[in-house]
């Protein structure tokens, strides 16, 4: 039977682009997540008695979640909910999930690469019925609906068992514990070539793919050690922690320094990769070859058709505003069109619903493609295995091949981190006012041949998305990018990316840092980024 409990609204439930984010304490509060889920449910289109997934990247809080939203899907109306086997469900498998079975949405319980435990952070996003995030139309409905919030519905019934296969009646509502790392290992053996992949792990190739703890344990165990044929303990830090085992599950240079020793070090494997806290982000590197996420997305479009699940080609490549232009002579050399978007994953699932994309990657570690509406870490390590063994060479023979044929984007991200908004606010102000006079400058050996503020009209529904990021271009195809990411307490972070173009004979195996010297003077004279901010150096180098 279903009961009504009175609620008052909670002011701070504004989700960003990647859902709900707040402390676990903050979700703790009476009624905080019962809230936002009753709001969800509340405007979210879907017909009566339809399919709800639900799941998350295992983190603390997370069991607890699932059952208050499983009562209160039984008490909106829904027919079915589909939850991951322990509660665990990728984000990228939640999107397969979505789309195999036909369901109106789902929920997904995750704060991505954020830290996970008691004191740390919790997150709740909706999903729509392509399996993409929500659109901004439907967050901000959902938004406002938060801000008017007078009760939330659930049903009295005890836990549902999460840990075995199988259903459970609540209230009218069934539930069905479902195996989904068997549902995503399926999609990959659809896509690649398994038989290619282990053929190559029979004749000696070696990897070490770090799970940091999270989501995507189960899902590589399965799939590399299971069905590939990868030796157990190639899969390391493979079982889910509540609190990430009190690391930071973000795969890059400072997270996973472990991997980066490893590949480093005189008895490197062949290929080393990890995943991040929700399982949505990929890192890549070779044997003492580091391969930059703007650099993967290229060389995956490159050689994409190796692969069973592409072989016929791609439709076009799309990429975030702030990475690299590397994709984009991929797409030039293959005769594909090739889409700069703002950040953010829902601008791809316009391109990829309208077939008008089949690859798509961000300089931030996320890559994917149009077998789910969601970057997919894992699905990039298995088209990489797939190329490597396709190939038979190696992480740094690509490498060397494909800049030798493209040429090189020397690139890199500094961030600088808490920054007074007011200061942050005044440097890009004035920046934004220097545009129109910076084309025909020179700063040092580089010449200005264009400067905007970066504004991307979708070509799918026409939306304008304005104000993304000053352009800088410069003369011979380097540039730098200047970005305001997240405002708050702790201030705002000012990004600054830098990407140096090396043709095809250039100077292609040189340091990124040396490479890139000219252009870090270009952006601090540009945007008097010490002037402003009183730093001399970045935070954050990534």
């Amino acid at each position: 039977m279903t009961r009504t409990v009175p609620s008052t609204p909670y002011s701070d439930q504004k989700p960003g682009t990647s859902g709900l984010r707040k402390k676990v304490k903050v979700f703790q509060q009476p009624g905080y997540a019962e809230n936002f889920i009753q709001a969800v449910f509340d405007v979210v289109e879907r017909e009566p008695g339809s399919t709800l997934v639900l799941g998350g990247d295992g983190r603390f809080h997370n069991r607890t979640v699932i059952q208050q939203a499983i009562r209160i899907a039984a008490a909106n109306g829904y027919g079915k909910v589909l939850v991951g086997q322990g509660g665990i469900l990728s984000t990228p498998a939640a999107s397969n999930v979505i789309r195999k079975y036909g369901a109106s949405g789902g929920l997904i319980l995750s704060a991505s690469h954020n830290p996970g435990g008691p004191d740390e952070d919790f997150g709740i996003k909706y999903n729509i019925a392509n399996g993409g995030p929500a659109p901004e139309g439907v967050t901000e409905a959902i938004y406002a609906r938060t801000r008017t919030i007078d009760r939330w519905l659930t049903v009295d019934a005890p836990d549902v068992d999460l840990d075995t296969l199988g259903t459970t009646q609540v209230s009218n509502l069934t539930v069905e514990v479902i195996d989904s790392v068997a549902d995503y290992a399926e999609l990959m053996e659809e896509l690649f070539d398994f038989a290619a992949i282990r053929a190559n792990v029979s004749a000696g190739f070696t990897m070490a793919f770090d799970a940091m703890s999270a989501v995507t344990g189960p899902y590589a165990t399965e799939i590399l050690e299971g069905r590939l044929g990868f030796p157990k303990g190639t899969v390391r830090n493979g079982v889910p922690l509540e609190d990430f085992g009190g690391h930071h599950p973000d795969p890059n240079m400072v997270h996973a320094h472990e991997l980066f020793e490893t590949m480093f070090g005189a008895d490197a494997p062949d290929f080393g990769a990890a995943s991040d806290g929700d399982g949505d982000r990929n890192l890549i590197v070779g044997r003492h070859r580091f391969v930059t996420p703007s650099d993967s997305l290229a060389m995956l479009a490159a050689n994409a058709h190796l692969a069973p699940g592409y072989a016929s080609g791609l439709k076009g490549i799309a990429r975030s505003m702030p990475t690299s232009a590397a994709a984009d002579r991929v797409a030039e050399a293959l005769g594909l069109p090739c889409f700069e978007t703002p950040t953010g994953w829902k601008f791809f699932g316009n391109l990829l619903d309208a077939g008008m994309a089949t690859i798509c990657g961000e300089e931030s570690a996320g890559t994917g493609s149009d077998h789910v509406r969601e970057k997919d870490g894992l699905w990039a390590v298995l088209l990489w295995l797939n190329i490597l063994a396709v190939r038979k060479i190696s992480v740094d023979q690509l490498a060397r091949e494909h800049w030798a044929k493209f040429g090189r984007n020397y690139y890199a991200r500094h961030d600088y981190e808490a920054l007074p908004t007011n200061k942050a606010d005044a440097l890009m102000a004035e920046l934004k006012a220097a545009l129109e006079s910076l084309p025909g400058q020179t700063f040092g050996s580089l010449a200005v041949a264009q400067a905007d503020n970066f504004s991307y009209l979708d070509p799918v529904d026409g939306s304008t998305s304005s104000n993304q990021g000053v352009r800088v271009m410069f003369a011979g195809g380097s540039r730098v990018v200047f970005r305001l990411s997240g405002t708050g307490t702790e201030g705002a972070t000012l990004r600054v990316y830098l990407e140096r173009y090396e043709p095809v004979g250039g100077d292609l195996d040189r340091e990124t840092p040396d490479m890139l010297a000219d252009l870090i003077a270009a952006a601090d004279a540009i945007a008097g980024i010490a002037r402003h901010t009183g730093r001399t150096a970045p935070d954050v180098v990534t």
